[in-house]
């Protein structure tokens, strides 16, 4: 793997969200800031959107390392398309509350129960609900029931609510959700990283894991990994994986402009990399043939961004393993080389002692037949 080559601790550029690879981007530093105000109210929702790759799981895992588990519990949902009654089973299971009976009262019972337990016992609950585009209207006003929860005059739970931009349009303008609009406490959306931020989050993710400046880069790459991915911190993770394992089968100590050139030609050849970089979202607005604009943004677009995903992280792994394949091929033909010099000195070792044996048993002979010699002697 491009990471033995290079001698990091890790990879640098892996897709799955890692609180330790955190980048506090200009944006990701505003959300922060939203996300404290937040919940420092300790009641309603608060809304965190952003395109696709845009961190915002990562920023929700570098939260998470900040939470006191004595002072906050926490319940995680990453949402498929659910009803009402199927969101209310799911919260109970993100509290880890197993109910018996399978229908929505009793689901509720044991939510309520817990949370006056959590609160006996001084811990605040938050609700982190990831994919919340996939929502129907009715799982998001379970939702809003869920915070009416009150102890007195405290309120039970708190929710996080995180999506894509298409959920900030559905929560503005559906009419269905005005009293869960004016229980939105604090509300940012993530955007892209600066032209001037890529070289700095690049520059730190590959710090993290011992990076001490094998490979080198030529300040155009920076420049030009932005137009192709807008800033978005997944895509530049996909396209710096591949360079990077370009660099590390070509034995190359410095990065440059071909080399990212012949990775981007071979990833938009290979499907790996749309090619609708410059629009983040991926999502064409178009006219109707009467003439209003209208967001194709649909359940499948979000299907389909899964799909991409899966399969992005499907063929790291499989590159990965082809260099290591390489890799043990090499060694293993390092390894043969080694045996067959072992085997040569072996086989010169046995023809000397051979010989040695020869050379005694011939005097041996000779000086036994010679009988009157030895008589004499």
């Amino acid at each position: 793997m491009f990471d033995d080559f290079y001698g990091l601790t890790d990879r640098p550029f892996q897709l799955t969200p890692d609180p330790a690879f955190y980048f506090e981007s200009a944006t990701h530093r505003k959300a922060l800031s939203y996300l404290g105000y937040g919940m420092a109210q300790a009641e309603g929702f608060i809304v965190i959107t952003g395109e696709v790759g845009s961190g915002k799981s990562t920023l929700v895992a570098h939260l998470m390392k900040k939470i006191d588990p004595a002072q906050m519990t926490v319940g995680q949902i990453v949402t498929s398309n659910l009803d009402g009654d199927e969101m209310i089973h799911v919260a109970a299971q993100a509290f880890g509350l197993a109910v018996e009976e399978h229908d929505k009262a009793s689901a509720l019972g044991a939510i309520e129960g817990f949370l006056h337990e959590e609160a006996r016992e001084g811990r605040r609950c938050l609700l982190i609900v990831d994919e919340a585009q996939n929502l129907s209207i009715e799982a998001l006003e379970e939702l809003r029931m869920l915070s009416n929860f009150q102890l007195g005059s405290h309120p039970l739970l708190q929710t996080l609510l995180l999506g894509q931009p298409e959920f900030r349009e559905v929560l503005a303008a559906h009419p269905a959700l005005e009293q869960l609009r004016q229980r939105v406490i604090a509300a940012h959306h993530l955007d892209a990283m600066s032209a001037e931020e890529v070289q700095p989050y690049v520059e730190h993710r590959l710090e993290c894991v011992g990076w001490n400046g094998n490979p080198a880069f030529d300040q155009r790459v920076f420049k030009e990994v932005y137009q192709a991915t807008a800033g978005i911190p997944r895509r530049i993770n996909q396209v710096m994986t591949r360079l990077m394992l370009l660099g590390a089968v070509e034995q190359r100590t410095r990065i440059d402009s071909a080399m990212l050139t012949a990775v981007l030609t071979e990833m938009r050849n290979d499907a790996t990399f749309l090619s609708n970089a410059s629009n983040p979202a991926g999502k064409e607005k178009a006219k109707s043939p009467s003439g209003p604009v209208k967001h194709a943004t649909t359940h499948d677009d979000n299907e389909v961004d899964h799909m991409s995903d899966l399969r992005d992280r499907q063929i790291e792994e499989l590159q990965y393993a082809v260099l290591e394949l390489a890799e043990a091929k090499d060694k293993y033909l390092q390894l043969s080389s080694d045996l067959a010099d072992r085997l040569a000195n072996l086989e010169l070792r046995i023809d000397e002692q051979d010989q040695a044996v020869r050379q005694v048993l011939t005097l041996l002979i000779e000086w036994f037949e010679d009988g009157a010699e030895r008589k004499a002697a």
